[in-house]
């Protein structure tokens, strides 16, 4: 499915430069890319689901296993694959219940994001984390990759809290009142800021 390119990625870019050194700094280092969305909601809050609690590399070899297991990673393909297979990509038992969990979810028909298109950010989370298995962290990444919304800062996420450590506090990881506190000068487009850590770490666009 074609990727689709926040429009207001430019606008974002200059005020964040405009307003911290670190952020001009990083988003000179990695021109010519941007947040983007593959635009498959079950594929975005299955990725989601696989990279709770773990790496980023870890979730990306896991989800290697699974695509190569499954063929595509859809809500059909995995109600017919046997869970034992599911589990042996490496995925958890309980990963194993809520990836289940979530294709019956959309095999229903029950996760419709277009009803969600108007929305604040937090009655969506509120929405989504009524799906076992979906917490606040999977649905800021929903947020954040499938729908694209600006201003998400997911102050559970390991990868934002060491890159914030790393360029901002000298290795030192920040309590969570200190981190809203810095993220002030990245509204309203914290997701951008986010985004730019995140390739701090990690040169290659995580994509879910």
């Amino acid at each position: 499915m074609t990727s689709q390119l926040p429009t207001y990625w430019q606008q974002a870019c200059g005020h964040l430069a405009a307003q911290d050194p670190v952020m001009a700094k990083l988003i000179a280092a990695y021109p010519a890319v941007s947040l983007q969305s593959r635009g498959d909601v079950f594929h975005t809050l299955a990725r989601a689901i696989v990279g709770q609690q773990i790496s980023v590399k870890a979730a990306d070899t896991v989800w290697a296993r699974l695509t190569a297991a499954l063929g595509d990673v859809s809500s059909a393909a995995v109600l017919r694959q046997d869970r034992d297979a599911l589990r042996a990509c490496g995925l958890s038992a309980r990963k194993v219940e809520y990836l289940s969990d979530l294709a019956v979810h959309h095999q229903a028909g029950r996760l419709d994001p277009t009803v969600w298109l108007d929305w604040e950010d937090e009655a969506i989370i509120q929405a989504l984390i009524a799906i076992r298995g979906i917490g606040r962290w999977s649905a800021e990444m929903f947020l954040l990759f499938y729908l694209l919304r600006p201003n998400v800062l997911p102050l559970a996420d390991i990868g934002l809290i060491k890159a914030i450590a790393l360029h901002y506090h000298a290795g030192e990881r920040l309590p969570r009142a200190a981190l809203i506190e810095l993220a002030a000068a990245w509204q309203p487009w914290c997701s951008v800021a986010t985004w730019y850590l995140w390739r701090s770490l990690d040169p290659v666009p995580v994509e879910y």
